[in-house]
């Protein structure tokens, strides 16, 4: 930060120099940036300060005195104390940085309340970080670029691929489930409902996407350099490193994103970061262990072997992405070894057909085992009793499907997609399975089934839970209480400050405790909801 000239003459002169090189900018340049003040008297502000970075332009922070330094700030506004929503805003320098931009699942009407309003000015907002693709992470952009932002979205080539078929139904998801419900209310004489975007602002907020390759550093901001490392999670999923230079102080952010467990059937192990001054941590799993991650357990082969031999369906709710293709690799590989029947299995989201091809695109994520079976032996992702389905009259036709058969569908929480139709169908049916094999946030459908409440309200209208329903926790994406703590071990610097997110808030409060002891020199933080922190 460049020091005041102590001449008033020198002072004022000085200010108009910057206002000049400002309104030399072309109009679309200087559009949303706030003006140069240029006073005469004894204790003038000068300042130039642009949401975008032109050449030539000196920066200083808005409404600062030439030589106040300015103070980087953090606020969380959503994915604390609480598992989805993830969006994080870094102030520094005069730019606003938004780390995620994840839709919140919850609570029906609370969800439309967080979702539809941001706590901050999307205008103000100079560019956005993405960890990994996965709806929580991602979803709101949309709404986002709908409501005026207009900056770069930085992402792997991976995450971009998938964002943009993930982006695009998530918006026909929200238009088909707006349409249902609005149905229903016109019997009842109640209003329509409106879904929170269209296909089109989807589209428009895939086209403001910048992708790099992981270790691969570039400026986003004035004196902020961002760098992407693998997190193990899902393909693509990163951990956000920010180097930071704020008047000559130089820091080391890194957001974890959200962690693998590592030794992941396809996926590559999370990548330690070096010298690191403030930690943001997930805590999906802070306080509990996984089960064994090789495979699905013996117990749960067993049911479903013993289901599909009865003439049952098996009904698994799971995310498109990562998940879906786990599984449909394990269910490769136990029908190949004779250990489960080779009846029909069913891949029903048109989500998870796109991301599986995106997955086959980007081979350069894959572990070597994997990356082993792909090149010399098969399609890991495809065999001969397996089908995709793409359009809704394929799906609509497993209503009638006689015989065994496993349907895999998404969304993994059954807040939305065809899975909630499968389990409307099924769910009430003593031959039948429900299989939950990855993690569902407090008061969503999937975790009011695993709490065993009877009945459970699908659409608006009860259903008695017969069904049998289990749950396999191996296939996690997250890293458990564990392996967090081995992840935050392997991280080197003098960390002075770590804001535990991600996480159901015992889980949070409990992994904060796990880290107190971990770091006993560090500020250990568990944020609530639009809580800021000047750091």
């Amino acid at each position: 930060m460049r020091s005041a000239p102590s001449c008033p003459a020198d002072r004022a002169r000085l200010s108009w120099v910057l206002l000049q090189s400002w309104l030399s900018f072309p109009a679309h340049a200087r559009r949303g940036q706030r003006q140069c003040q240029a006073k005469r008297d004894s204790e003038p502000v000068y300042f130039v300060h642009s949401r975008k970075f032109w050449p030539g332009q000196v920066l200083l922070s808005p409404g600062l005195a030439l030589g106040q330094a300015s103070r980087m700030k953090l606020s969380f506004h959503g994915a604390v104390r609480t598992t989805t929503g993830s969006r994080h805003l870094l102030e520094v320098n005069g730019a606003r940085l938004l780390l995620d931009c994840g839709l919140y699942q919850g609570k029906r009407q609370e969800s439309i309340e967080r979702n539809q309003q941001f706590p901050f000015d999307p205008k103000s907002v100079d560019a956005v970080i993405l960890s990994h693709a996965h709806i929580d992470h991602i979803g709101n952009l949309p709404n986002l670029q709908k409501q005026g932002f207009a900056g770069n979205v930085y992402c792997t080539f991976a995450t971009r691929d998938l964002a943009a078929i993930m982006l695009e139904d998530s918006a026909r998801i929200q238009v088909a489930d707006a349409a249902y419900v609005s149905k229903k209310h016109k019997k009842k004489g109640m209003p329509p409902v409106e879904p929170l975007y269209l296909p089109e602002d989807a589209e428009n907020a895939v086209r403001q996407f910048v992708s790099l390759g992981y270790e691969r550093p570039i400026p986003v901001a004035n004196g902020v350099t961002l760098t992407f490392r693998d997190a193990g999670h899902i393909l693509g999923s990163a951990q956000v490193i920010l180097d930071i230079d704020e008047g000559g102080t130089k820091r080391r952010l890194l957001f974890s994103g959200d962690i693998g467990r590592g030794d992941h059937a396809i996926l590559r192990d999370p990548q330690p970061v070096e010298d690191i001054d403030v930690l943001l941590v997930e805590s999906t799993y802070g306080n509990r262990e996984h089960t064994a991650q090789s495979g699905l357990s013996d117990e749960i082969e067993a049911l479903l072997a013993d289901t599909l031999n009865n003439g049952g369906k098996v009904i698994i709710p799971a995310f498109s992405v990562g998940r879906t293709q786990l599984l449909v690799y394990k269910l490769h590989q136990l029908v190949d070894a004779g250990r489960l029947p080779g009846f029909p299995i069913y891949v029903d989201s048109p989500l998870s057909v796109n991301a599986t091809e995106v997955f086959r695109l980007h081979s350069e994520c894959f572990n070597s085992e994997i990356y082993t079976f792909l090149r010399e032996k098969e399609n890991p992702f495809g065999m001969d009793n397996l089908t995709y389905i793409r359009k809704a009259s394929g799906s609509i036709k497993l209503n009638s499907l006689e015989g065994p058969a496993i349907i895999i569908s998404s969304s993994g929480m059954c807040e939305a997609g065809r899975i909630r139709h499968h389990l409307k169908n099924h769910i009430s049916n003593p031959n039948d399975l429900i299989l939950f094999v990855g993690y569902c946030a407090y008061n969503t459908l999937g975790s009011v089934i695993l709490a065993g409440i009877d009945p459970v309200y699908i659409f608006g209208e009860p259903h008695n839970v017969k069904a049998k329903i289990a749950s396999f926790d191996g296939f996690s994406g997250h890293a458990d209480k564990s392996e967090l703590a081995d992840y935050v071990k392997s991280l080197t610097g003098d960390i002075k400050k770590i804001f535990v997110v991600h996480g159901e808030e015992d889980s949070s409060l409990a992994f904060a405790d796990t880290l107190r002891q971990l770091k006993p020199s560090a500020e250990i933080t568990v944020p609530e909801l639009n809580e800021s922190f000047e750091l």
